[in-house]
């Protein structure tokens, strides 16, 4: 395939990071109106916290089949069929989700959906860039994850608010059908002449599993979703308590949602500068880094609700910040050291075992929630937030053990 040109790569990187912001309108609706849906439908909070993990795995389910292919047909029909799949579960929470068990069939779809636009978008981008070009763009589209984030965060509570959580499912719907007519209409043709010489069969992954690097980042990747996940789906809610703990009269200046949304804007500049930092520092010493300083922060954050509302939302946007630090770090890691015709293959392996630990996440925060005093308990928060922080508090042993084991 073709590298383009500098001007060519910055526009084709500008208009994946557009269409991944587009798919990704419905991505946050029902963690964003979390506490309404909860109310409404009679959720306890492990019934919640299932809700938000099914997406990942409807994600873990499709990844594996929708990312190989890419390594066979062009990128860009894969992308046309999950931004369907999105639209599609999207459409079904408007109209039709009434509780658990609805919920949980079209959160999985809309999860299937990001597994077939989300790293099959990378790939599209990434073969027709190399070196520091493809490095560089990797950073700006894994930060555009946070910034289209925040886009689901912000617009669908807002819509939530103004006009009920429904209207805030059809927001979610318009985005991926708005981003499969872009991506067909203005992105070069991915590779689309069958079999790359040299790739694995399809659904066979042991190629990938024996490159002993590529099983490392595979492994950060997971431990940087799980913390990154279960804080992202139960961000607003932890938001809404410490606004109940606030003295009478002050209360949050704006609604948890907005906040959210605000902490969720930072992830495009960290994620962005974190790279920047690997490729001038060296990648290891940076990817370890903020796993320990964003492991440490998660297992405090929880403890501060009562604090100041200031404080906490600035100890929020801190942790985000170490959180997204070793994001791109990590994607543009891997992507590097994968040659071109199992890049797909690789992906998928990636991805799959990234986000299932991002399934897990939300559902093992949930149920500490629940065991250890329910979602008015401080201690509760604070114990959920450290089951997701943990891993990171022993990144600096990962680090010893693995430059002892260095080849």
């Amino acid at each position: 395939m073709a590298v383009v040109s500098s001007h060519s790569a910055v526009r084709l990187t500008l208009l994946m990071c557009v269409a991944e912001s587009l798919s990704m309108t419905g991505f946050a609706c029902f963690t964003t109106l979390l506490p309404v849906l909860m109310k409404a439908w009679g959720l306890n909070n492990s019934e919640a916290g299932l809700i938000s993990g099914v997406f990942y795995t409807g994600y873990m389910l499709a990844v594996p089949v929708l990312t190989s292919l890419t390594d066979r047909v062009d990128s860009r029909r894969v992308y046309l069929f999950a931004c369907a799949l999105s639209a599609v579960g999207a459409a079904g929470f408007a109209l039709f989700a009434n509780g658990l068990w609805s919920a949980l069939a079209f959160q999985f779809l809309i999860g299937a959906g990001l597994a077939g636009t989300y790293m099959p978008g990378l790939k599209t981008l990434t073969d027709h860039l190399e070196g520091k070009a493809q490095s560089r763009a990797t950073a700006f589209y894994t930060a555009g994850f946070g910034f289209g984030s925040s886009v689901s965060i912000l617009v669908s509570g807002k819509i939530g608010a103004l006009f009920g959580w429904e209207w805030a499912f059809v927001f979610g719907t318009i985005g991926p059908v708005l981003a499969a007519l872009l991506v067909m209409r203005t992105i070069p043709k991915g590779h689309s002449h069958g079999v790359h010489e040299g790739a694995p069969a399809l659904l066979d992954f042991r190629p990938v599993l024996k490159h002993r690097t590529t099983r490392l980042y595979v492994l950060g990747y997971s431990l940087h979703n799980y913390e990154l996940f279960g804080q992202r789906s139960w961000m607003v809610a932890f938001l809404v308590f410490c606004g109940t703990l606030q003295p009478e009269g002050v209360g949050l200046p704006l609604a948890a949602a907005t906040l959210a949304a605000m902490v969720n804007l930072l992830g495009p500049v960290f994620s962005v500068t974190g790279n920047e930092l690997a490729l001038r520092f060296g990648r290891t010493r940076v990817i370890f880094m903020f796993m320990s300083l964003s492991g440490l922060l998660a297992c405090g954050v929880g403890f501060t609700a009562s604090w100041p509302w200031l404080i906490v939302f600035a100890l929020m946007c801190v942790h985000y910040a170490c959180m997204l630090g070793d994001s791109a770090a990590l994607t543009s890691g891997v992507i590097t050291v994968t040659a071109p015709e199992r890049r797909g293959a690789t992906m998928a392996v990636y991805s799959f075992s990234g986000f299932t630990a991002a399934f897990l996440a939300p559902l093992v925060f949930g149920v500490v929630l629940d065991l250890a005093g329910g979602n008015q308990s401080r201690i509760a928060w604070g114990l959920a937030f450290a089951s997701i922080g943990i891993f990171g508090v022993f990144a600096p042993v990962a680090r010893w053990i693995y430059v002892r084991r260095a080849p």
